[in-house]
């Protein structure tokens, strides 16, 4: 799947170590309510079971690619796949800064998108934000999600606790 300058692909046993580097960083933590880190036998496993289909699994993880850099920027998940009520939540993570706040999760968002309504054929998309993060905020709203409604006090966070805001998309 491409976008612009942007391609959605499958994971590969080279990602490994990119894998192990994202999810074993603490300052995503939150984002994703990882507690503790992943091991690297934990993920070839993973990478192993990742050719399974997102109606086996209820989710899937693709990587983002710069085209023309030829370089793995980040990820796009599918996750809580509901084929009977046609829908799915979304993630996604830049995870190289130098290609952060440049259009290309919007890209990767875009891209993901069509491919949740036409190919799989969903009827909306959902994602949970926590309240601090504005500039996903800003990225979902500017695709066309709306804030649907709010978790008060959803994420014990080291200062507090933090509300998280749901965000949908639904296809007219």
């Amino acid at each position: 799947m491409k976008y612009k300058q942007i391609s959605l692909r499958a994971l590969e046993p080279e990602d490994l170590e990119l894998l192990y580097e994202w999810e074993n960083n603490d300052a995503y933590w939150n984002l994703s309510n990882t507690l503790a880190p992943y091991s690297k036998y934990t993920l070839k496993r993973y990478l192993r079971n990742s050719h399974k289909n997102i109606f086996e699994t209820g989710q899937l993880r693709l990587m983002i690619e710069h085209t023309e850099d030829k370089v793995t920027i980040g990820t796009i998940d599918i996750y809580d796949f509901d084929p009977f009520h046609k829908r799915a939540g979304v993630g996604i993570l830049i995870a190289n800064e130098a290609y952060r706040r440049k259009g290309y999760a919007t890209m990767a968002l875009k891209c993901l998108i069509e491919y949740c309504f036409k190919t799989l054929q969903l009827h909306q998309l959902f994602c949970h934000i926590l309240a601090n993060n504005c500039e996903s905020m800003d990225l979902f709203k500017k695709v066309g999600f709306v804030q649907t409604g709010i978790k008060k006090d959803w994420v014990r966070t080291s200062g507090g606790y933090l509300d998280e805001y749901i965000f949908q998309l639904i296809e007219n």
